[in-house]
């Protein structure tokens, strides 16, 4: 068992003065890797803080742990098997990567063949998934194709009709391209939505509408037997958890929407933390800093959520996708041995979007009971045509909050008083491009990985997601031994 208490006794001090004690706070506290500098200054870590945790890491054997997801190893020790999203991006197992290396060339003949009317007119790209399958491609998408009108991609994740309808009201059926990404192809509300995109299809008079389906999954025999042509089927090896996935084929919809060259700058930044991951002291590795901040607020000062704020429109998706990433990898109760972690464990993630969650939720976060380390993010080059004091103000404000959590204000009237020594870190890239883009979220898949090597849990399953869909299978038919409550629900709304 690993031993906390050197890490639960770190005397607290506030902000200011661990920056009136330390000259060289500032730069032993930031980095700077694949163009993003990263800045935990205003967190509560000290020299003592990243030791202890460097100690609990040997513990851990995080060097070990860290090796072996490399190597390919069975890490995902509750499923038995590898974690390969790292091969993606050609950092792993020798096989692994070979293997990635050529479902991505398949890939990029099946988009070559698109782009030379293959499928006949081709506009839209109309992708349903969930999930992984969904949330990953969708920030790639809305972060970096916003200026490339190759083709007109729509995500759909929702089994609302709703979702679909929206789209179905844009898009020409005769020159739509259906993808279907579903690792076991089987998924219900990816399956459904499906059917009902090839009904539309159908329904509109479009000639063999199977053959406009591309099917991304670990299980290609499933996608074919559900009528997709082998040669549309793009496959992804089976070590590739949804939520880690958009590497892989399930990246598909950002490749079409922004070409080869920018999908392969996305796996090239990413590349570039691993090495950095792989190969830095702890006290200058970025996953593992920001980790260790985050089990610091966890497990010394009780905090519940962190919060994350993109101060630039295009992340807008950011804080969706890292409730995901976050909360499905390490919000689990037992270590991989299955016994009680017995202590806490994935924080709730959540954020917004500056300047809009100013004036939503900073009131809280500035006067509130509740202390929620922050994480701004930010860009320094503009993406807008706008005048430039549009971009100034952003950041201003961005860097603005942080101080002022940091610092605080006292008055006479306690209701405008700010307590101040409240957390924050800041990321901030240089640009917003494919590379930085993909540096950027291999940075949190690998914090997240220290964090649950640190708490003895495993990432990479996700069982807690299984329990509420095998009910409502077995509401749909008729069955399940429900509570009053819910019976009750299921009948007024006419469902029994």
């Amino acid at each position: 068992m690993a031993d906390w208490s050197r890490i639960e006794t770190l005397p607290p001090e506030r902000l200011e003065a661990l920056f009136a004690a330390d000259a060289d706070r500032l730069k032993r506290l930031s980095l700077d890797v694949a163009g993003i500098h990263f800045d935990w200054s205003k967190t509560h870590l000290t020299p003592d803080a990243v030791a202890a945790f460097e100690a609990l890491a040997k513990d851990a054997d995080l060097a070990g742990r860290r090796e072996a997801m490399f190597a390919g190893d069975h890490v995902n020790v509750t499923e038995d098997r590898p974690v390969e999203h790292t091969a993606e991006r050609g950092e792993g197992k020798a096989d692994s990567v070979s293997r990635a290396a050529s479902y991505h060339a398949r890939m990029r003949a099946v988009i070559d063949a698109i782009e030379a009317d293959a499928f006949g007119p081709v506009r839209h790209v109309l992708h349903v998934g969930i999930g992984g399958s969904a949330l990953g491609p969708h920030l790639l998408v809305d972060a970096l194709g916003r200026d490339h009108d190759r083709y007109d991609v729509a995500i759909v994740s929702n089994v609302d009709g709703m979702a679909l309808d929206d789209v179905f009201d844009r898009f020409d059926p005769a020159a739509t391209l259906l993808v279907v990404a579903s690792k076991t192809f089987t998924t219900t509300e990816t399956m459904m939505n499906a059917e009902s995109v090839i009904a539309w299809m159908t329904g509109a008079g479009v000639e063999d509408p199977y053959g406009r389906v591309i099917a991304l999954t670990a299980s290609p025999d499933k996608a074919v037997e559900w009528g997709v042509d082998e040669t549309r089927v793009l496959p992804f090896s089976e070590g590739v958890g949804g939520r880690y996935s958009l590497w892989s084929s399930i990246g598909f919809p950002a490749a079409i929407k922004l070409g080869w060259e920018q999908f392969e700058e996305l796996l090239d930044g990413a590349a570039e933390m691993d090495r950095h991951f792989r190969l830095s002291a702890l006290h200058e590795n970025a996953p593992a800093l920001a980790a260790f901040a985050d089990l610091y607020y966890t497990q010394v000062r009780h905090c519940e959520t962190r919060a994350t704020f993109a101060y630039d429109e295009r992340l807008r998706l950011l804080p969706s996708y890292l409730q995901q990433l976050e909360m499905e990898s390490n919000g689990k109760g037992v270590t991989v041995d299955g016994k009680p972690v017995g202590r806490p464990t994935a924080p709730i993630t959540w954020g917004g979007v500056g300047t809009d969650a100013q004036h939503a939720v900073f009131q809280l976060l500035h006067q509130g009971t509740h202390i929620v380390p922050v994480e701004f993010v930010a860009v320094t080059e503009a993406g807008d045509t706008l005048p430039a004091e549009h971009h100034r103000q952003l950041l201003l404000n961005a860097f603005a909050q942080g101080a002022a959590l940091m610092k605080g204000k006292q008055a006479d009237d306690p209701a405008r008083s700010y307590p101040g020594d409240r957390p924050s870190s800041t990321l901030l890239l240089d640009r917003l491009d494919a590379r930085t883009l993909g540096a950027l979220i291999a940075f949190y898949e690998h914090r997240v990985f220290v964090a649950g090597v640190l708490l003895g849990i495993n990432s990479f399953d996700q069982f807690g997601v299984e329990l509420g869909k095998e009910m409502a299978k077995a509401a749909a038919k008729g069955g399940g031994d429900f509570d009053p409550s819910t019976t009750d629900l299921i009948a007024r709304a006419g469902l029994a």
